[in-house]
């Protein structure tokens, strides 16, 4: 679009008091925005209330400069790093999921390939959100990059918020098996600021490596810092260009319910991954399956459940293989040992189970609990536990707790 459009559209979304629902109405009467601001006061207190019409008939102070910040946004971007793009209603890249949606933002900023900036940035049918705790356990962190590995390795863009625990895990994991130069993006992360910044800052590396092999998205103009309100509020989108979301592990209280609740609304699947009765961060995930969300154990039972056609550049990995995915078996042996880039699993000899690992089970235990029930010295106990540690098999949690992985 040239300067005058990107002004106008722009405007539309600075004006004080007009929603969005109400901006869609106003260009399903007069067309484009520069249509609307040609409108006399009078005329478009036909169709809006008094006050929004002469907020539309008023300029926002902030106007000229977020028009002149943009337009050198969009183009003096550096030719060796992502594109950036800004698409509207009308644009022909706009996620179709989200047209449909009861709120879709007027305008939305994007940063990535221009590859995929230049068609069809967000993949029809094949994306799926993958959102929980920003305070995860370890198995929880675990779960959301490897599930995430294996959906994005047959075929699903992951979508998340580049928000701390389980979103960033999700994000990992969908870069762990992106190939560079793909048609569709590994991972999409639709953030709460302003494109030109990066919250948390602990995520900045993610960010930058997103923006090279998938898409960074905003509904907010250029400046927008970290708001706590503009958080909840974007997981709509998360929701809204997805074919469905998963959600690894959420509190009672956690924006991963929000998003799930939204997912619901717009007639989007629901999938949650069990866990511990006894970690907080399971609550939410059991409140959801008692509430008709899909109880996935495995990357292929959500797979399976929204029945995806075949995939171009990449094939739904076989149910045996799936079912095992980033999952231990029922005898608690991980047999897939690495993903490959093109999303195959390599499959290693299953290492056998120590008693320790049997004593330590799936829930997070302390020491002296591991003590009472092994009969270990204490010595000998945290020698074990260092040892499987070391190997990735335990993870070391607060307050003394240990816990065993999945993968071991």
């Amino acid at each position: 679009m040239d300067r005058e459009e990107l002004g106008a559209w722009l405007r539309l979304t600075l004006s004080q008091g007009v929603g969005n629902s109400t901006a869609r109405a106003l260009l399903a009467r007069f067309g484009l925005p520069q249509a609307i601001f040609q409108q006399p006061e009078a005329e478009l207190r036909q169709h809006v209330t008094a006050a929004q019409a002469r907020a539309l008939c008023t300029v926002p102070g902030t106007w000229d400069s977020l028009v002149e910040l943009t337009w050198r946004w969009l183009h003096e971007a550096d030719s060796q790093g992502p594109a950036r793009a800004v698409i509207t209603l009308g644009d022909t890249r706009y996620p179709q999921g989200l047209l449909e949606t009861e709120d879709p933002p007027l305008v939305l900023y994007l940063m990535g390939p221009a590859r995929l900036l230049a068609h069809a940035p967000f993949p029809a049918g094949r994306c799926l959100a993958v959102v929980g705790s920003r305070n995860p356990t370890a198995q929880g962190a675990e779960n959301a990059r490897l599930f995430s590995r294996a959906l994005h390795g047959a075929g699903l863009t992951i979508v998340s918020g580049l928000a701390l625990g389980v979103d960033a895990a999700a994000h990992e994991g969908a870069l762990d098996v992106a190939t560079a130069g793909a048609a569709v993006a590994s991972t999409i992360a639709v953030v709460g600021t302003g494109l030109d910044r990066v919250y948390p800052r602990r995520n900045l590396d993610l960010a930058h490596r997103i923006a090279a092999r998938g898409l960074l998205v905003s509904e907010y103009p250029l400046g927008t810092p970290p708001l706590p309100g503009n958080f909840p509020k974007r997981n709509r989108i998360i929701s809204g260009v997805s074919q469905g979301t998963l959600v690894v592990e959420a509190a009672l209280a956690s924006g991963s319910l929000i998003t799930a609740r939204m997912a619901v609304e717009q007639g989007r699947e629901v999938f949650a991954i069990p866990g511990s009765i006894h970690a907080p961060q399971s609550r939410g995930c059991h409140a959801l399956i008692r509430q008709g969300a899909k109880l996935v154990e495995s990357a292929q039972d959500v797979l399976e459940e929204l029945r995806l056609p075949p995939c171009a550049q990449q094939a739904a990995p076989p149910p045996a293989q799936a079912a095992t995915e980033g999952m231990t078996d029922i005898d608690g042996v991980d047999d897939v040992d690495h993903v490959d880039d093109a999303g195959n699993a390599e499959v290693n000899t299953p290492v056998p189970e120590t008693a320790l690992l049997q004593a330590l089970g799936f829930d997070p235990i302390s020491a002296d609990a591991l003590v009472a029930r092994t009969g270990m010295a204490a010595a000998a106990l945290q020698v074990g536990l260092l040892e499987l540690e070391l190997d990735g098999r335990v993870a070391r949690l607060p307050g003394g707790l240990f816990q065993r992985l999945a993968s071991a």
